[in-house]
């Protein structure tokens, strides 16, 4: 869901500004922006652990999903190491997955606004309202997804993770949480009743509630089956067999070579003899 993290590589924004004492006005601007942006993700890392913080000490967080972002970080960490190993040599040095356009970053816009941003402001009129059905119901979702966009900024500045396991981070994470966004709606739809004599502000909220948490059941269903799914893991697995394959490609030929070259000293040497 967060493809910010995945559009500005860190170790070419490192190298560029190690190699380069006196850069180009133009690349200047660059690393300029890219700096902008890096210090924009550092700034959403800290608020993410804040909202993970405050999420956890609140008690409404069921131990199930508290227990989940360790589990799913160490079977990433295993698939890693076990299943998918990153490239050491890999010839692309980008950390960017999957490259959208206009419409690609308004629909990523939207996801962020449907579920994190209104959930957001859900739970803090709920402790307003002291609507605590309301809070109970949207703040697992809002851990998970926190955690989801946290996991997604710091690995993809670490090489020890390839690009199979980069994609199955918010793979994971939406699939647990359409289960509890299942939940969420149960409980606005089928538990939470409006009274006869309610104002309109009361039934504003009521629906609010209804609407935002079928507005998040749409959007992460189909995040997950017509985007995550079909496109972006392919596109992962694709580019790291790619990556295997060149690595492997470049291997043998330097094994031939380095036989031919062998066996032309050895012939060159038996004629001097």
């Amino acid at each position: 869901m967060s493809g910010a993290s995945l559009a500005v590589p860190r170790n070419e924004k490192d190298k560029t500004t190690t190699t380069d004492q006196n850069p180009p006005p133009n690349a200047r601007q660059q690393q300029a922006v890219g700096g902008d942006v890096m210090g924009s993700l550092r700034v959403i890392e800290l608020q993410l652990v804040a909202f993970i913080t405050v999420f956890s000490a609140s008690g409404l967080v069921p131990l199930l999903d508290l227990v989940f972002p360790a589990f799913a970080s160490a079977y990433l960490i295993a698939l890693s190491r076990l299943a998918f190993p990153a490239h050491g040599n890999s010839s692309s040095g980008s950390q960017e997955l999957f490259r959208g356009g206009k419409f690609f970053r308004f629909y990523v816009v939207v996801g962020t606004t449907i579920g994190l941003f209104l959930p957001l402001a859900y739970v803090l009129g709920g402790f307003a309202r002291g609507d605590e059905d309301a809070v109970r119901c949207t703040t697992p979702h809002l851990f998970l997804l926190s955690f989801q966009i946290l996991t997604e900024n710091v690995i993809s500045g670490l090489s020890m993770f390839s690009s199979p396991v980069r994609a199955l981070v918010p793979l994971l994470y939406t699939v647990k949480r359409l289960f509890l966004i299942i939940d969420w709606i149960n409980d606005a739809w089928f538990n939470k009743t409006l009274p006869a004599n309610a104002e309109v502000k009361d039934a504003a909220w009521y629906w609010f509630g209804r609407v935002l948490a079928v507005a998040n059941l749409a959007y992460f269903a189909s995040n997950l089956f017509c985007f995550l799914i079909p496109l972006f893991l392919p596109r992962a697995f694709e580019r790291y067999f790619k990556e295997r394959d060149e690595i492997q490609g470049k291997m043998a030929e330097d094994k031939r070579s380095a036989a031919a070259s062998k066996s032309e000293s050895k012939s060159m040497a038996k004629k001097a003899d």
